[in-house]
């Protein structure tokens, strides 16, 4: 780690922003984590298991296109300030379901599709609003990966903190907190300083709109093919903490405080994965990161499948934890690098619609299948599907691998012909 780890918060806007989304995601992970042992608690089924990260999931799969085209037609700061508005009112919502009523789990479900459908047009905003946050364009990606580390130590901390509340005071406490976690992302936007926002003409419908940002992706294969692998990722080998509940009650015989421990260790591994991207040197091949790290996360699931002792496994699935975070934050960070301007937005909610809108028919997929080969064999079986991605999209990557590596030698070779001619 070394000063370049930080330099992204130079920027006042961004400080204010890390400051404030911080301590909301904290209570994000707390309520996801609640969400799931309940569910897991009241049914007993990998199926239901699977259908509670379908119902929250989902909808960004069906509307993030169109939370694309808004993010570029409108005010992404007024978006994301509705948005987390939103977010909070759900949770509070989920709370008062919870604490003082006798709730249904499809009631549960019924709040968790509203939540979806509100990160549709949070992510595609809140994530290009970074851009604008940052003073210097070439502190981007670090902010991309500071963004990410900020995720994943909510990760390690949220669950933790869960389990504990989840056996002291039930899940309706887990999601109270989160509801008001969002008051310190709510005030750390309030306190930013835009630019007065200057509404562009839009003479196309939105449909022509979102039909443009796919025309763009095909013409653009170095993002197209990466989002195609990402989905792949998502659909088939992500959804796996889905079944971690089964691991941490029936596996290793715990409680809500081991469910928690198991997804703390994945954040930890995310956090010190996310951490080493934010610390490397300009000019590193990003796109051979993702695939060594796609193997790593293959071979982790595999040996984490069935293993029955508990400190073993928290290691192995730490393991997985670091190569996993890879997938988002250095496609995240390539998009916002690469795609144009005018097309971030769209290209954005792609890529949310691929990765985030595909985990819950990979989680509804796998809870199908784990109820008829058993929650460790369907881990082995993810493990292996993540070695056979990475080795058919080898081939792809690298094209582009050698594109940017012909890049690099070309800026070197003109910085030395303005040197000689100097």
């Amino acid at each position: 780690m070394n000063i370049n780890t930080f330099k992204a918060f130079s920027s006042r806007n961004y400080s204010l922003y890390f400051s404030g989304q911080s301590i909301s995601l904290i209570g994000t992970w707390m309520q996801r984590t609640a969400v799931y042992w309940l569910i897991y608690t009241q049914t007993h089924s990998t199926v239901m298991l699977g259908l509670a990260a379908f119902a929250t999931q989902f909808p960004s799969f069906l509307f993030s296109p169109w939370g694309g085209v808004v993010s570029d037609r409108y005010n992404r700061y007024r978006i994301t300030i509705i948005t987390q508005i939103a977010s909070m009112i759900q949770a509070s919502l989920l709370a008062i379901l919870v604490i003082f009523t006798s709730y249904t789990v499809w009631e549960i479900f019924s709040l968790s599709v509203v939540l979806g459908i509100i990160n549709a047009f949070d992510f595609p905003a809140r994530q290009s609003m970074v851009n604008e946050m940052v003073d210097k364009k070439e502190d981007l990606p670090n902010a991309i990966a500071l963004n990410s580390s900020m995720g994943k130590l909510a990760w390690l901390i949220g669950p933790a903190i869960s389990g504990i509340v989840l056996e002291k005071f039930g899940a309706g406490t887990c999601f109270l907190i989160n509801a008001f976690s969002y008051v310190a992302v709510i005030t750390s936007l309030l306190f930013i300083k835009f630019p007065p926002f200057i509404p562009q003409p839009h003479s196309k419908k939105a449909t022509k709109e979102f039909k443009e940002g796919f025309v763009y992706l095909k013409k653009t294969p170095s993002i197209g093919i990466l989002i195609l692998m990402l989905a792949c990722v998502s659909l088939f080998i992500l959804p796996f903490n889905t079944l971690l509940p089964v691991y941490a009650k029936v596996v290793f015989k715990g409680n809500a405080s081991t469910f928690g421990y198991l997804n703390s260790f994945i954040g930890l591994g995310a956090l010190c994965g996310a951490i080493l991207l934010a610390s490397l040197r300009t000019g590193v091949n990003l796109k051979k990161f993702l695939v060594v790290n796609l193997l790593i996360l293959g071979a982790a699931l595999a040996l984490f499948s069935h293993l029955t002792n508990l400190p073993i496994a928290l290691f192995f699935i730490m393991i997985a934890g670091f190569s996993m975070m890879s997938q988002t934050t250095i496609g995240n960070t390539i998009i916002q690098t690469v795609a144009s301007a005018q097309m971030r937005g769209r290209v954005l909610s792609f890529f949310a619609m691929a990765f985030f809108g595909l985990q819950p028919l990979g989680a509804l997929l796998i809870g199908i299948v784990s109820n008829y080969i058993g929650t460790p064999n369907t881990i082995l079986a993810e493990g292996i599907a993540a070695i056979l991605i990475a080795v058919i999209f080898l081939p792809f990557l690298r094209k582009d691998i050698l594109k940017d590596k012909n890049k690099i030698k070309l800026k070197e070779l003109e910085g030395q012909t303005v040197n000689t001619n100097q």
